[in-house]
């Protein structure tokens, strides 16, 4: 069998998250042959890849959505009328004919440049202007439109591998090359999504600063139609949690695809792990193993680590992660602890995480954003509670769900609250013998349907399911 994942600004270039699931399923699977496909801004991420790929990994086809026009200027840039009324409903209304999109994209060679400076495309934006936004001014609206479609178009265009079954691991640019590669090859087509890639977006741009006013609902509408495509084409949806699957057929996804599969981790890796040393002897260790990037926060984490730190002086916050990714934001943080003056803030890079397991005191995460946290998992996995904001399936996993009554496995908070997340710090450092109480609820949390064990049988009754009805043995 052979299963191409389609991953979007993750793996293999970014470590933790999704990336580190993509990998948990690889490995885990070792007699499958895996093709990769990645898709990324532009060259700058060409092979640098931080996971040292597994033997069963075949290949990874990289797509660039800010390349260079490599398809040859065209003098005769004019369309068919089908072709035409394709681009048409694409751009102005909510139901497409993908079909028609990705014949228009593969099966004749097209400059991008061409295209988006064309007679063509500039007579459907006029007219979708004057539909629906005469009063902006035009030229802007024209130039939003090109950069709109831009990484689309570079995607639509893409050369992709042949497998049996096309796995994406969230709707957006990977769906849409996922719904494409099983359009061209045939295959089963199965969504993975961590985090509902829709509301993520929406949220982004709600707070973004590049773009402004109206031009937010129209990224927001383009991502809208590019989710539908693969809810409406795959064969099966899995969601993380319940509440995510709610969201998903909200969305449009039709309920009888969907099915939950939680993340696992391999609990075993925290069984010895070490635990305190000299150095955190009087300290209460407060753990956030993270990525700094502003979807994590970490400016929000900081403040709330001061206020806490006056009325627990034994507190000690561990930022624990790369801080590659967005490096202008992490420049920020680390000026933000020199500006407040606080002391006992320790930003270690990125970590083996079981090294460093053992001597926190509780785990944190102040995320704006969420799926299902691997982090609360891990820190479970180790006996320890956990401080999360109320988003994704950190409720859920802090207070159970479904049957679950175990109770409390740490202390939510609202997002950006400051003086709750203090409090919740606060509350660790002066109650120990609760706070390991809760580590303890959660382990036992973690062991009833959270472990890697459950998530390697749920997607080999899956994976198994799709080759059997494509008449390919399973072989795990």
């Amino acid at each position: 069998m052979k299963v191409c994942i389609f991953a979007e600004g993750c793996y293999p270039y970014v470590m933790g998250g999704v990336s580190s699931w993509i990998h948990s399923i690889i490995k885990m699977f070792d007699k499958v042959e895996f093709s990769i496909v990645a898709i990324v801004a532009d060259r700058s991420y060409r092979k640098k890849f931080v996971y040292e790929l597994p033997d069963n990994v075949s290949e990874v086809y990289e797509i660039y959505l800010f390349d260079k026009d490599w398809a040859p200027n065209q003098r005769n840039t004019s369309m068919t009328d089908k072709e035409y009324a394709t681009l048409r409903h694409l751009i102005m209304d909510s139901k497409v004919d993908w079909d028609g999109v990705f014949d228009f994209f593969t099966k004749k060679q097209r400059s991008l440049n061409d295209l988006l400076m064309g007679e063509d495309f500039f007579k459907i934006i006029t007219a979708l202007y004057d539909r629906d936004y005469p009063e902006i001014a035009f030229t802007d609206f024209l130039w939003t439109m090109r950069s709109l479609y831009l990484p689309l178009f570079h995607a639509l265009g893409s050369q992709l591998p042949k497998a049996d079954i096309y796995h994406c691991v969230a709707t957006g640019y990977a769906g849409i090359v996922g719904c494409l590669a099983h359009y061209l090859n045939g295959g089963k087509l199965l969504l993975t999504e961590h985090g509902i890639y829709t509301r993520e977006r929406e949220e982004e741009l709600i707070k973004a600063d590049w773009v402004q006013g109206i031009y937010k609902n129209i990224w927001i509408a383009l991502f809208r139609k590019m989710s539908q495509v693969i809810y409406d084409r795959a064969d099966r949806v899995v969601s993380l949690f319940g509440h995510a699957r709610e969201l998903q057929i909200e969305l449009g996804c039709p309920p009888e695809k969907t099915m939950v599969i939680p993340n696992g981790v391999d609990f075993k890796r925290y069984a010895d792990i070490p635990g305190k040393t000299a150095d955190d002897e009087g300290f209460v260790n407060i753990g956030a193993i993270l990525r700094i990037t502003p979807i994590k926060d970490i400016k929000t984490l900081i403040q709330a680590f001061s206020v806490a730190k006056q009325r627990a002086p034994e507190l000690k916050l561990w930022i624990m992660g790369p801080d590659d990714e967005d490096m202008e934001y992490a420049r920020e943080c680390y000026e933000y602890v020199d500006y407040l003056g606080v002391k006992d803030i320790i930003f270690t890079g990125r970590i083996n995480t079981a090294e460093y397991m053992g001597r926190m005191d509780a785990t944190i995460l102040t995320s704006i954003s969420e799926g299902q946290p691997l982090t609360i998992l891990e820190g479970y996995a180790a006996h320890k509670p956990s401080i999360a904001t109320d988003v994704g399936n950190c409720r859920g996993l802090i207070y159970g769900e479904e049957d679950d009554n175990l109770g409390e496995a740490g202390i939510l908070t609202h997002v950006m609250n400051i003086d709750e997340i203090a409090d919740a710090m606060v509350f660790i450092a002066e109650n120990r013998e609760k706070s390991r109480a809760m580590g303890e609820i959660g382990y036992k949390r973690l062991m009833s349907r959270f472990k890697l064990s459950d998530l390697k049988n749920a997607y080999a009754r899956l994976y198994g399911e799709l080759g059997e009805e494509l008449g390919i043995k399973w072989q795990e």
